[in-house]
């Protein structure tokens, strides 16, 4: 990883012990979406020493508040989301999670550790703040959709948030690299059920039946051709069945299958088209082997699309601490975030700070039992948020 530390100001490079500190405290004890009490007492006892108003919403997210010295002056938002994951840690680290089938596999403890070094760097400038700063400290960004209710119970307003900024630790990338890009970052994630019925029966008398196996079979191998052959090949978009449940015995033939899946796409329309063709291909196939099937598509995270103004500040800031060769733009996800709910409501930016290194070992995927990342990125993190409140608060938009 480069050595950044002449781009990293003194202040915020003193500020990495507490920062590996919370984030250790916060993996040994992690907690899933809505049940994370430990971890927001934590964040809001620490906002309030250090001289922020604080308020609980959301069940277990907190928001911080820095008011600056003009009644009238803009207001800037940062996001880190605090949820683990239901998984089983794995391997030996001394800080390991204590608790079984509960662990921090995606970084949040990072994200929310790093906001702390952010609120401790912004209180010591307080003085001379020129504008309003929130930070929203957010649960259950795994799967249960913290931001929604945060934006309901009003942490976009009072003063209204005027920008909007948030990162997450990328071990698709090197320690030493960053992405960002205008437009969209990451993708809707949507889910569909399909539940075949057939006719069942014994497995020495198919003729007897309509095996629902078997047409689940012909469903996927059919659901599998939108993607290679109705879409575009430059819009990226991803259709995947990920559970089958069906059948009781090896000499039953099932009557009833479900299946499970997601839909990833970056654009609407493309999200509706694929909506429509899964009914319509399971119906048909469903339809033409003598079974009948249900249909739900249940709408979930949308698009994260960055604001093409502040992802170019965002963009500059980076280049600014990495310099320009370590700036990556390809950083797309098909994964989704809701982020994208904040997004939608006010112009803002989500970007990836590469947080992989494999001479340590610490290159495990997201979501994966052994996920680890390179702490020492933590001071870039905050650099990097810290440029950008400068350079929100000093430009005119």
């Amino acid at each position: 990883m480069r050595d950044v530390k002449a781009v990293v100001r003194p202040e915020i490079q003193a500020l990495y012990e507490e920062m590996v500190g919370d984030r250790r405290d916060f993996h040994r004890h992690p907690e899933l979406g809505f049940f994370e009490n430990r971890t927001s007492a934590v964040v809001k006892k620490r906002l309030e020493d250090l001289g922020f108003e604080t308020r609980v919403m959301a069940k277990t997210g907190v928001l911080g508040q820095l008011h600056g010295e003009k009644d009238a002056a803009k207001t800037l938002a940062f996001r880190a989301d605090m949820d683990a994951l239901p998984l089983q840690e794995l391997g030996e680290k001394e800080y390991k999670s204590v608790y079984p089938g509960c662990m921090h596999a995606c970084g949040h403890d990072g994200h929310t550790a790093m906001l702390l070094g952010f609120a401790k760097f912004l209180a010591a400038k307080k003085e001379g703040l020129a504008g309003n700063i929130k930070l929203l400290f957010q649960p259950a960004e795994e799967g249960e959709g913290g931001a929604l209710p945060m934006i309901k119970e009003g942490a976009l307003k009072d003063p209204d948030v005027d920008r909007l900024v948030g990162l997450h630790l990328w071990n698709d990338f090197p320690a030493g690299e960053a992405g960002v890009r205008g437009g969209a970052i990451m993708a809707a994630a949507d889910e569909f059920i399909l539940t075949i019925t057939g006719k069942g029966g014994h497995g020495a008398q198919p003729q007897k039946t309509v095996d629902a196996i078997s047409v689940a079979g012909h469903v996927i191998c059919a659901l599998n051709t939108i993607v290679a052959r109705e879409t575009d090949p430059l819009d990226p978009t991803v259709v995947t069945i990920g559970q089958v449940s069906g059948g009781s015995n090896f000499n039953i033939i099932a009557q009833e299958v479900r299946l499970r899946g997601t839909v990833r796409a970056v654009e609407e329309k493309t999200k509706d088209l694929i909506q429509k063709r899964i009914g319509e291909i399971a119906g048909g196939v469903c339809q033409a082997m003598g079974a009948s099937c249900a249909y739900e598509y249940i709408n979930q995270y949308p698009m994260t699309i960055n604001d093409d103004t502040v992802a170019s500040i965002v963009a500059q800031q980076i280049v600014d601490v990495l310099g320009k060769e370590r700036l990556r733009t390809d950083g797309m996800s098909m994964g989704a975030e809701d982020m994208s709910y904040y997004l939608r409501e006010v112009p803002g930016c989500f970007f990836f700070l590469g947080s992989s290194n494999v001479e340590l070992g610490l290159d495990k995927p997201h979501h994966h039992p052994e996920y680890d990342f390179d702490e020492r990125v933590m001071p870039i993190g905050v650099e990097i948020f810290a440029r950008i409140a400068e350079e929100f608060f000093n430009r005119k938009f």
